[in-house]
């Protein structure tokens, strides 16, 4: 007895083959193109440039107070992409198996070129004087280890360090995952995978009351270090692992898959979160991201599942699904642009140019460096048969 595969194939017979057979159980019933992720990493980046742009010389005093959405569109990042990751690999483990050195070519051609142009055009602004970069800096960034900079977690007065590299901590927290999960996924298979991933949803909150409130860990610290932000990503992962029974749990009882229930209590938890930073700030990093990560999650699950709702049609439409696909390049990009210790006086980091200078950056990135790579690694996974 054989059963339709997500890319409408034939699944294995469970007897001959029970990884693949478990693999597809697993596998999320998701079409090819997920629809609703870039217009919701479009959301993300928007959020990542209203906090750092908040700084900038000329913008407007209220910006300020948005500040604390530039972690929390980080955050959506991460939770993004611990579904997409685990939901195309489980794709590729019910066709057959992991092919894990076939999954890191494909992430080397997707995040190194762009990312090693922008940490090259840094260091040539450095050398003229434009941009003051320590070694040790540099080692952080091209490692992607820059989550555990000495420097951004020292107390104020802290040391100096290159604000140009600062936004790399986030895309070190994505490598240290892309190093750990695939192996974890090929190695342990899908069901033990679930329940490691529900440790780290539990161990991850434990860990952030330890740093917090036994260590004296920095508020910087409380957000970066991978130990303290890997649950947002587990978050994702079990979404995708999660996906189909979620469904027919949302189907069999019919109020959960309202976007009048669901949504409602999604803002709620993000509500409650921002309010949590606000007025305690241990509270929110012990428990308050673990409520954020949660409402991201029934936000993506929703949209994934409802794409022709009014958010849905609002999120696939060109121009926000278009911002969705710039958003890795704009994300590097935004950083020398948008930089609160600039001078006043600074045209390129001087509010509203700064954001048109960071658009503009990002493009030319976007066309010359990522989307060529972009279709190499196309036509990799054509020759190869993966849907990664």
């Amino acid at each position: 007895m054989t059963s339709p595969t997500p890319a409408g194939q034939t699944a294995p017979n469970a007897d001959e083959h029970p990884p693949g057979a478990d693999a597809f159980r697993y596998a999320p019933q998701l079409p090819r193109h997920i629809p609703s992720l870039n217009g919701l990493r479009a959301i993300s980046i928007l959020l990542v440039l209203i906090a750092h742009a908040a700084g900038t010389s000329g913008a407007p005093a209220f910006l300020d107070k948005l500040t604390p959405v530039g972690n929390f569109g980080v955050k959506v990042f991460f939770v993004i992409s611990g579904f997409l990751i685990t939901a195309l690999l489980l794709r590729e483990h019910a066709a057959g198996g992991i092919h894990l050195p076939g999954f890191y070519l494909r992430r080397t051609l997707r995040i190194f070129p762009a990312f090693y142009f922008y940490v090259a055009v840094v260091l040539v602004a450095a050398a003229y004087g434009l941009a003051r970069v320590s070694g040790t800096d540099v080692v952080h960034a091209v490692t992607f280890t820059a989550n555990y900079h000495a420097a951004t977690f020292t107390p104020s007065p802290r040391p100096e360090w290159a604000w140009e590299f600062n936004h790399l901590w986030s895309l070190a927290v994505e490598e240290q995952f892309y190093l750990i999960w695939p192996c974890v996924l090929a190695v342990a298979g899908p069901r033990r995978a679930v329940w490691l991933a529900v440790a780290v949803l539990m161990l991850c909150p434990a860990c952030r009351a330890v740093m917090w409130f036994g260590l004296d860990a920095t508020p910087t610290a409380m957000t970066r270090r991978f130990q303290a932000v890997a649950d947002a990503l587990a978050t994702g992962c079990l979404l995708a692992l999660g996906y189909d029974t979620i469904g027919r749990v949302r189907r069999s009882v019919g109020w959960l898959g309202s976007g009048f229930v669901v949504l409602p209590v999604a803002a709620g938890g993000i509500a409650l979160a921002l309010a949590l930073s606000a007025v305690d700030k241990g509270w929110y990093y012990v428990a308050g991201q673990s409520v954020a990560n949660l409402s991201i999650a029934l936000v993506i699950d929703h949209y994934v599942r409802h794409p022709r709702t009014l958010g849905g049609w609002i999120l696939n439409s060109r121009p926000v699904s278009a911002l969705g696909v710039l958003s890795y390049s704009l994300y590097l990009w935004q950083e020398p642009f948008l930089n609160p210790m600039a001078e006043a006086d600074t045209r390129w980091t001087s509010f509203p140019l700064n954001l048109l200078y960071a658009f503009a950056a990002a493009l030319a990135s976007y066309f010359l460096i990522e989307r060529p790579f972009l279709k190499w690694k196309l036509r990799f996974q054509k020759t190869s048969g993966s849907s990664l």
